[in-house]
């Protein structure tokens, strides 16, 4: 499977698709079902049918909302959501979580009341009971279905909308039970299956809103995909080390970014390019990371504190601007350097001046420059080494004109 980012527009219209059509078939048995289970129920006399008619329409509400989160989720990254809208899944998913933590709630508080009422309440008719195996076969069969569908476009709200399906087939199982034994003259057992479902519901919800919470906080992925993503940036040439990688769960993805040590001496445009190297192959080789940041380093990052952080090396111009006024050659000027490196690594500063050809060709005055330098590692306290380089033969490619 591709990566999020990396999918064409085809695909992300085919999942869009493919989402909407198995909610509407949800949609379309649930509501068949809820009219069905709550009319028999009421006309049959089994009130756990019709408690479990309400627990298809929560399914109904719950298809409903899923609709709007697919449908706003299938929307690429844009200005305002810049890693894309996957995370209305998430939200979305909590909702349904709460949903069947309240449906559990007023399916518990229901049957105790019909507990405490055993005597008065009226004869169940035996069509209920077939009521209440026709609606387990169809929600089973549209579990099924539904799973399937959700592990392919390995969407955790439409897993979610699935096991809402298992849920409410379970609790139809559990209602098939209570009415065949309530026929058989056990009255009791018609609460005792709506506790039961009750139960089992609220269960499910307590679970799904745990998880979608946990995505919402920044919940890192599980210690093994941590490893293998960590495996694949030290592996990537000219990685020295990893010395901080973070994670976190973005709907059915994972967003990343890491900290990779490179040569020190190295130019900035090739430890940039080491850092996309490592970019692309973990999009490569992990699927379900969106994107990673790698950000690149010379050294372990060490925490200053503020006394330390006080007595950092100067930035670039002020640096030069002190380094000047200490190599000033009496009167005459110094040259301007061809290139300057600077290297800030162990809290000092190594530098290396480039100076020109025609400087290089005054012997005497390089002489004493070099004594200059020599006496910067006395009163620069920033400086821990100053190298000078002539300028040396170099040659470059040139643009062809056009043909």
């Amino acid at each position: 499977m591709t990566n999020e980012a990396a999918m064409s527009p085809n695909q992300h219209t085919q999942r869009y698709r493919e989402a909407q059509k198995v909610t509407w078939v949800s949609i379309v048995v649930n509501f068949v079902l809820t009219t069905a289970q709550i009319l028999i129920g009421m006309l049959a006399n089994a009130q756990s049918l019709v408690a479990d008619g309400f627990h298809s329409l929560s399914d109904l509400v719950a298809d409903l909302m899923v609709l709007a989160g697919n449908y706003h989720s299938r929307h690429p990254a844009d200005a305002s959501h810049p890693y894309g809208h996957q995370r209305i899944e998430t939200a979305v998913s909590l909702a349904l979580g709460l949903l069947l933590v309240g449906t559990g709630i007023a399916i518990l508080w229901a049957a105790a009341d019909r507990l405490q009422h055993l005597d008065s309440l009226p004869e169940i008719a035996p069509y209920a009971l077939w009521a209440a195996l026709a609606t387990l076969a169809a929600k089973e069969g549209l579990f099924r279905y539904m799973l399937a569908v959700a592990e392919r476009l390995r969407s955790p709200m439409l897993v979610a909308n699935a096991w809402h399906a298992r849920s409410d087939a379970a609790s139809s199982l559990v209602v098939a039970a209570g009415l065949a034994g309530s026929l058989l003259g056990y009255r009791f057992l018609d609460p005792v299956a709506a506790i039961i479902v009750g139960l089992l519901i609220l269960r499910m919800g307590a679970k799904f809103t745990y998880e979608a919470m946990q995505e919402l906080v920044d919940t890192a992925p599980d210690d093994e995909e941590i490893q293998r993503i960590q495996a694949t940036l030290q592996a990537t040439p000219g990685v020295i080390c990893l010395h901080e990688l973070r994670t976190r769960r973005m709907a059915h993805q994972v967003l990343a970014d890491a900290h990779v040590q490179v040569d020190a001496r190295i130019s900035v445009s090739e430890g940039h390019r080491i850092a996309e190297v490592a970019r692309q192959r973990v999009l490569a080789a992990h699927p379900d990371v969106l994107d990673v940041l790698v950000h690149v380093d010379v050294e372990q990052d060490i925490p200053l504190s503020a006394g330390a952080a006080a007595a950092a090396p100067p930035a670039r111009a002020e640096l030069l601007a002190q380094l000047r006024q200490a190599l000033a050659d009496g009167d005459q000027p110094l040259p301007a350097f061809d290139k300057v490196l600077l290297h800030y690594l162990d809290g000092q500063v190594d530098v290396e001046l480039c100076l020109p050809a025609a400087f290089c060709a005054e012997t005497a005055r390089v002489q004493r420059l070099q004594q200059q330098a020599a006496d910067c590692l006395e009163t620069l306290p920033w400086l821990r080494s100053l190298s000078l380089h002539c300028q040396a033969f170099s040659c470059q490619r040139t643009a062809q004109p056009d043909d």
